[in-house]
């Protein structure tokens, strides 16, 4: 079995295929200072739930934005599983997909694992959503290369932000409001965050359409897309598997 592990600024993804299907998925919150046994506790836990056990897993690979979290989730697979995992963003290690950029090393892995994983899904060009700590839009093109996108800040954010720097305004769960006039502070905030995202999505696929000129497929993924089904009018699928896709399609190209 593959064990997938996909570490954003946020959460850790650990995910499990079974050589057919993605047969269990947990998350658990990103903390650099977490130390591999800290890793393997947990993760026999929940495997132990399943049936499974360590020796189950058969492969590893791994995909972080967070730098000082590989070390310890690659000694979680050397010691505990005993793999030498795959850690997208190697020198050594094909990505499967081209990159049209000013600076290429500057990508980071998130983006190049999940548009793998939107190309060998949908047909391209392409334009993917991901509602993560940050919101990023990533183009890629019909022959599966990168071409750049945008990035805004994400949606919990900026909830966190208002309440942070607000005195008086609380901490809110995002949530599609009933109207968008708010008839009280909670409703007033919901109503923004939630219809400003909106805004702020369509209003860039739009532009971005506007300015390129083709006929984009837009894919929504990410922790919280599925909010935004049926409100956006420009996302035109929705597909929370992209990235742990990708990370299958990079073990196959490397698996020795």
């Amino acid at each position: 079995m593959l064990l997938a592990i996909d570490s954003g600024n946020t959460n850790t993804l650990f995910a499990i295929h079974d050589g057919k299907d993605w047969i269990v998925e947990w998350r658990i919150a990103t903390e650099a200072t977490r130390t591999a046994d800290e890793y393997a506790v947990w993760f026999y836990q929940l495997l132990s739930m399943q049936n499974l056990s360590f020796k189950d897993i058969t492969d590893c690979v791994i995909s972080t934005v967070v730098p000082q979290s590989l070390f310890n989730m690659r000694n979680l697979s050397r010691r505990h599983l005993n793999i030498e995992p795959i850690i997208v963003g190697e020198e050594d290690v094909k990505v499967g997909i081209g990159v049209r950029v000013d600076n290429p090393k500057e990508v980071g892995a998130d983006r190049l694992v999940t548009s793998l994983g939107a190309s060998k899904t949908f047909n391209g060009p392409l334009i993917i959503i991901d509602s993560g700590t940050a919101t990023t839009f990533d183009i890629v093109s019909e022959d599966a290369y990168f071409e750049g996108g945008i990035i805004a800040p994400g949606i919990n954010l900026s909830v966190r932000a208002l309440h942070e720097a607000a005195a008086k305004l609380p901490r809110i769960a995002i949530k599609k409001p009933d109207n968008v006039i708010g008839k009280n502070t909670v409703a007033a905030m919901q109503s923004g965050v939630f219809w400003g995202y909106i805004g702020l999505i369509d209003g860039l696929v739009r532009q971005i359409k506007k300015e390129d000129g083709r006929d984009f497929t837009v894919i929504g993924t990410g922790g919280v897309a599925s909010l935004f089904e049926g409100a956006s009018e420009t996302i035109d699928e929705y597909d929370s598997n992209l990235t742990i896709n990708g990370l299958l399609e990079i073990w196959k190209l490397n698996k020795k």
